[in-house]
């Protein structure tokens, strides 16, 4: 019997409800002058009185050492290893826009980038166009034609993105990115990773030169990186594992689009805090939330300490207005996005869950507290069939 199988066999129903609330890239590292992380920075009075009556302890997204995208730390986090279960952006990109997605497709993320006279990237993400100059844009992307016996579509997602998907007989998603993560060089050309994928490959050439094309008027948005190629394999649903009703409430399609592979409603909300609340009390009859929080990501990515302080303190105003609604209550991060990394990184990252069985250890919320918390270290993969348990959602195993 796999994993996933085993706790199919051991979950029952209960009326316990689930907040399950990701901060994203919430886990940090010391700010030289403070010696404190952004999340030991802030002043975060609900997160303390929840782990007050709760336990913490620090979780490692995929493996140690191993720095995570934010799909595969989401699908760890889910209950499905990310090692096992790989899953491009692509396809969680697609999803998000609630595409219909069908096994064979395969799709890939596009970002609208910036080239020069020469061909060489000037900016990867277009000067971050907004949605206003992106739709029309992608709109002329939706309509160029592969050729007989492939379909073409491109999907808007958010700002600079938007996704490719193509449909055919034998089509193979193990494609390289043509993103080469850097400007003054190239895109790189889709390159097949096994023979199989040869002729995906092939297309995938034929779409960049056909959106180059597209996009010759454009100063700015004149050309397309593609990431995350993968073809579409359905995983488990919560609802057939667990037994769960799921709702997942996010800003960000991509977040929305890993909800939805793991079965859950996707429930699409404005960044504002009134918006967020909005949408988790218009599921109040489901029993398991799935919450994401995106700008705690977002401002360690730009390297602002502060700004994360601050997206971590509005996050705890957001949590104490919820956490009424909700008998257990978990708190985390996919991965850690240390301001001073300015990217994703390896380090451990805070997880907190409340209920009414925990047994209370700390009395913060941060990193150095977590690392002395009852939970110890686990694995992302191993979260949620700990948050199940404290909702008296598995039974006893064996005599």
């Amino acid at each position: 019997m796999d994993r996933l199988a085993f706790y199919r066999s051991l979950s029952m129903p209960s009326d316990q409800r689930i907040l399950f609330m990701v901060l994203d890239g919430l886990g940090g590292l010391p700010h030289s002058d403070t010696g404190l992380t952004e999340l030991e920075s802030a002043n975060t009075p609900t997160l303390d009185e929840l782990v007050a009556g709760g336990e913490c302890g620090l979780t490692v997204p995929v493996l140690p050492g191993v720095t995570p995208g934010s799909g595969p730390a989401h699908i760890a986090l889910f209950g499905y290893d990310p090692v096992e279960n790989q899953v491009g952006r692509g396809v969680l990109a697609a999803l998000g826009v609630d595409f219909d997605l069908r096994p064979g497709d395969v799709a890939a993320r596009i970002n609208f980038c910036t080239l020069d006279d020469d061909g060489n990237v000037v900016d990867r993400r277009a000067g971050r166009i907004d949605d206003l100059l992106a739709v029309p844009l992608t709109e002329r992307l939706d309509a160029i034609d592969l050729g007989e016996g492939v379909e073409c579509r491109v999907r808007h997602v958010k700002q600079y993105r938007a996704c490719v998907i193509l449909r055919g007989d034998d089509l193979d998603g193990r494609i390289a990115d043509t993103d080469p993560q850097r400007t003054g060089v190239p895109p790189l050309a889709p390159r097949a990773l096994t023979d199989a994928a040869g002729p995906t490959a092939d297309l995938a050439a034929r779409f960049v030169d056909a959106a180059r094309h597209a996009l010759t008027d454009q100063d700015v948005a004149n050309g397309v990186l593609l990431r995350g190629f993968d073809g579409f394999r359905p995983l488990p649903s919560f609802a057939d594992l667990y037994g769960l009703r799921a709702a997942a409430v996010a800003s960000y399609p991509m977040y929305l689009g890993v909800a939805r592979l793991a079965g859950m409603s996707e429930h699409r909300a404005d960044d504002s805090p009134d918006g967020l609340v909005a949408m988790v009390e218009s599921v109040a009859d489901c029993d398991f939330v799935f919450l994401h929080y995106k700008a705690t990501d977002s401002r360690g990515e730009d390297g602002d300490h502060e700004g994360k302080v601050a997206e971590i303190e509005k996050a705890d105003a957001l949590l104490a207005r919820l956490r009424a609604s909700f008998d257990v209550i978990m708190v985390t991060g996919d991965h850690s996005t240390p301001a001073r990394m300015r990217s994703h990184s390896w380090h451990p990252v805070p997880l907190l869950i409340h209920s009414a069985l925990a047994r209370s250890t700390e009395r913060s919320f941060g990193e150095r507290a977590c690392a002395q918390g009852s939970l110890g270290q686990v694995r992302s993969v191993d979260i949620l069939p700990l948050v199940l348990a404290h909702a008296g959602r598995l039974r006893k195993f064996g005599a």
